[in-house]
């Protein structure tokens, strides 16, 4: 497949932006100025004040001597960026690849390969961004090329056509002045000084003469216009292996008509995981409306599936979250997380049930889907020492364990995060307590059992080793305490509870 580009140049993005919110000020001339070294440098013109000879760069307190009536905006830093962030994302509609043009920082760059067929073509294509674009509010100018280089090229400089057939770049770059390669004006001060105003000039030119003359860099940008050197995008969201999308004719605003498009959607998803024998785990459905809002909702699952019904079922549970206002205009599918799926071999006689049933796993999707996956937590046990490192947490309920429980001593129902300090009363060396406070209560203990050292990890820690007994108090209670190292010595020992039996 040829890979086309398409060059969108906001021409007055922070002017059009304003006049959006403020349409009171399209008959009064305003600039954006920003404090550099003590001064206020203008960073963006209105249209009515470029026709009074006011330029970016050029001094506020200058700019109001030759406008009458100008109004001074204070720019922000990073303001133009996070404008085009917010226009890049809005775009996805257009292509699944949009990266912001951070040479000018005023325009955005499409990979838009395999896409302009689902508008009748390129001409329709551009023609489809332009016009919506405008109804907004902003002037623009677009060019589709081969290369982002040309494309963005003749979208500044370009005075023909915005449609560069393919091949033929080159062509038409020929004309334009040097400053369409994307060059700094160190640069381009030594080309207008050679006499070099247009690229057709210096395009035939040996390279090695050029790298002496101009740079390496020099050299990049013309290597990345004409084609013979890739150029890289830096898109606003990564595109993820398994995505699909649904344009529609006519903008969706029903409930049936939702539910249409994800079954569809979930259909070409779904037979491509399984054909790849994989499964989704997260589900990931964008709607783009027509008003420019963007509504998210998720799923999730606890074990990769391509079950379409069963997916259908979990997107059901949100489509209530789906606001479609005016209608939506294109739906997008993405599964960024993936798992490879196990295929289990059939047992003719007898069932699986627990975790193995898939009926089981379905269950938990919806209960999550419904309360959320935070609630639902499963623990398998851990190669560890220490009873509260003993237990890990899964991320999925097909995930299997790689040691079993310990059974072979006693272990509270309830074990504490983290141990509690108390005060005790025991006789010496390893005799159990005869009472303990715990929150302020005396327990006297008239049953124990004990001790069980559990030595430190100390290949991860440094410490004293753990003597554990089960106590009984004169209430009935069973409890889990240790003492923290030995008897006397030079560091002092010390008490904790730890958990509580049933």
């Amino acid at each position: 497949m040829q890979r086309r580009f398409v060059s969108i140049w906001f021409r007055q993005l922070l002017a059009d932006w304003q006049l959006i919110r403020r349409p009171e000020l399209k008959d009064v001339p305003f600039v954006f100025a920003a404090p550099d070294h003590g001064r206020m440098i203008i960073t963006a013109v209105s249209p009515i004040a470029s026709s009074f000879g006011v330029e970016t760069g050029m001094r506020a307190a200058d700019a109001k001597a030759i406008c009458p009536g100008l109004e001074v905006l204070d720019d922000k830093p990073g303001r133009p960026k996070n404008l085009l962030k917010g226009l890049g994302e809005w775009c996805v509609r257009y292509s699944p690849v949009v990266a912001i043009d951070e040479f000018g920082m005023d325009g955005l760059m499409l990979d838009v390969s395999g896409c302009t067929h689902l508008w009748g073509g390129e001409r329709g294509y551009l023609k489809e961004i332009v016009s919506r674009l405008k109804s907004k509010g902003y002037t623009v100018r677009l060019a589709i090329a081969d290369t982002p280089g040309s494309a963005w090229a003749v979208s500044h400089y370009g005075r023909v056509t915005p449609l560069i057939p393919t091949g033929g770049q080159v062509d038409a770059l020929l004309d334009l002045v040097p400053d369409a390669l994307r060059l700094r004006e160190p640069v381009l001060g030594k080309l207008r000084k050679l006499g070099f105003y247009q690229i057709k000039s210096f395009i035939g030119m040996p390279r090695s003469v050029l790298r002496r003359r101009f740079g390496e860099d020099f050299l990049l940008r013309l290597a990345q216009a004409i084609g013979t050197e890739n150029e890289v995008l830096v898109p606003l969201q990564v595109p993820v292996a398994f995505s699909e999308r649904l344009a529609c004719l006519e903008p969706i605003k029903t409930r049936n008509g939702i539910e249409t498009a994800i079954h569809k959607l979930l259909e070409n998803l779904c037979n491509r995981l399984q054909a790849e024998g994989k499964g989704l785990r997260t589900g990931v459905l964008t709607c783009y409306r027509i008003d420019g809002k963007v509504v998210k909702v998720n799923i999730g699952t606890s074990g990769a599936t391509h079950h379409i019904s069963h997916l259908f079922k979990l997107f059901q549970l949100k489509i209530d979250q789906i606001r479609p206002a005016l209608g939506i205009e294109l739906f997008v599918l993405d599964a960024p997380k993936v798992d490879e799926v196990a295929v289990p071999q059939e047992e003719m006689w007898t069932s699986t049930p627990g975790l193995d049933d898939k009926s089981v796993i379905r269950l938990l999707d919806r209960v999550a889907g419904k309360v959320g996956f935070q609630v639902i937590h499963r623990y398998l046990p851990a190669t560890r020492y220490w009873p509260e490192r003993s237990v890990q947490r899964t991320v999925s309920v097909t995930e299997k364990a790689v040691t079993t429980w310990r059974v072979t001593q006693p272990r509270p129902t309830e074990l504490l995060k983290t141990p509690v300090p108390i005060e005790v009363m025991a006789i010496i060396p390893d005799h159990p307590p005869k009472f303990f406070i715990y929150k302020g209560m005396r327990h006297t203990v008239t049953k124990a059992d004990g001790p069980e050292r559990i030595e430190r990890e100390w290949w991860l820690d440094q410490g004293e080793h753990r003597d554990y007994y089960q106590v009984e108090d004169e209430q009935g209670g069973r409890y889990w305490l240790f003492r923290s190292g030995h008897y006397g010595g030079e560091q002092k020992y010390k008490w904790f509870i730890h958990g509580f039996f049933a």
